[in-house]
Order: structure tokens, then sequence, then C-alpha cells
């Protein structure tokens, strides 16, 4: 014990001129990968790949035929919209879930939005447009208009549409997942929940299904 305090063991006081070269260092380092990224060149913008070519298609639409020229990618509700100004078939979801865009081709009910407009050159197509006889609304849209079977209006052209086939399907004896006798062929009973079932497919955000039902089953000539 020599009574001296040992400080052999105590850290080192900075050093000014090592801090400082760091920090040159540091600095330079930052201002070198500056320019290297501004010098660097920057990569080639790549070409946007072509428009598919365009092809011709014969739709019959309403009774009048049209000829369309329009991409392969084209659906078949935006060939209505579009291009011939149809705008009674709705785009709600855009993927088949809501039917606002139901229209009938050669007699059956598909969502437009899920179909090209190609696949259906010489097919005869009604929309809702095509319902009305002789400028007035048809059996359909009178039913929904005498039992206010609409409230905002977007979902109703489709609806009309799917349920115009649902009667064309009842008295043809097409079943549902609820027809309960599959002999009753040529024509189904339109009950309550019949039309509820066959009518899934079609969504009312407003919630005017029980007006719908009603006018469906009026249509079709059943009583509650």
């Amino acid at each position: 014990m020599t009574g001296k305090n040992d400080n052999s063991c105590s850290p080192q006081a900075p050093n000014p001129q090592r801090r400082s070269f760091l920090g040159n260092v540091a600095r330079g380092s930052v201002g070198a990968t500056l320019v290297l990224a501004f010098d660097a060149p920057l990569p080639a913008a790549e070409a946007a790949p072509a428009a598919p070519a365009a092809r011709n298609v014969s739709l019959r639409v309403n009774g009048i035929a049209h000829e369309l020229s329009v991409e392969p990618r084209v659906t078949l509700l935006d060939a209505l919209r579009e291009h011939l100004h149809l705008t009674g078939a709705k785009k709600g979801c855009d993927r088949g879930q809501c039917g606002a865009c139901t229209v009938l081709v050669n007699g059956r009910r598909i969502n437009s939005c899920l179909t090209l407009a190609v696949m259906h050159d010489g097919d005869e197509i009604t929309t809702v447009e095509g319902l009305a006889v002789a400028g007035a609304p048809g059996p359909m849209q009178a039913a929904f208009l005498q039992f206010d079977a609409l409230q905002c209006g977007f979902c109703t052209p489709g609806q009309l549409c799917a349920a115009t086939a649902l009667l064309d399907e009842a008295r043809a004896g097409a079943a549902s997942a609820l027809t309960a006798d599959l002999a009753a062929a040529p024509r189904v009973a339109l009950s309550a929940d019949e039309v509820r079932e066959r009518m899934s497919g079609n969504l009312c955000r407003c919630g005017a299904y029980p007006n719908i039902v009603a006018a469906i089953r009026s249509a079709a000539g059943e009583r509650s």
C-alpha cells in the first residue's frame, strides 16, 4: 500500500483530436454515399405493355343488333354501359357478389361483370331497358311499382332481370335448393321461401326484401 490513488484503471479523458478525426471520416462517408447515389444512372423505364388488339363482336341487345370493336378484356357489363350507353345494369361489386349487374343472355340470367363481351358474339341480350313493353313498364316492373319493391333503386335493374328469369325457370320446372317435389314439373309453386332462395344472388342494401318477394309472387300469380 503506497497510500496514493492508483489511476491505472480509470477511464481516459476523450481525445479531441481522435473525436475530430472520426467526425471527419463519418461526414466524408456520407458525402461519398450521396455523390454515388446521385451519380448512379437511373434504371431504364420499362415500356408499358401494349393494349390487346380490339376484336369485333356482334351483340343483339334488347332486339337491336350492334357491331362493336372491343378489347378482349372488356366485360359484358362495361360493353353495355360504356359502349352502348345502356346504364341500367349497375356495377356494384364488380366481382359477382351483389347481382346489380344481372342481365339476360339467351333468356338466362347472368352476372355481366363476370363475363367478357367477346364471349357473347351473336347472343341475344336483354337488359332492364328491354323489359318495357311498348314504352310502358313490363309486368314485373309494374309489380315492383305496385308493391313499392325498391328504395334507392340501385339494385332494382338486376332484381328485375333476375325476377323475370326466375318466373321462366319456375314455369320450366327448374328446381331450387328448397324445392320439395322434384316431380312437380313443368311448374314449381313459388312460395315466399322459394322466391327468397331463387333471388338470393341479388342483394338489396336498403332491405326491401319483403316487398320484392311480394312483387315477384304477384307477377307469378301466386297468393300469400
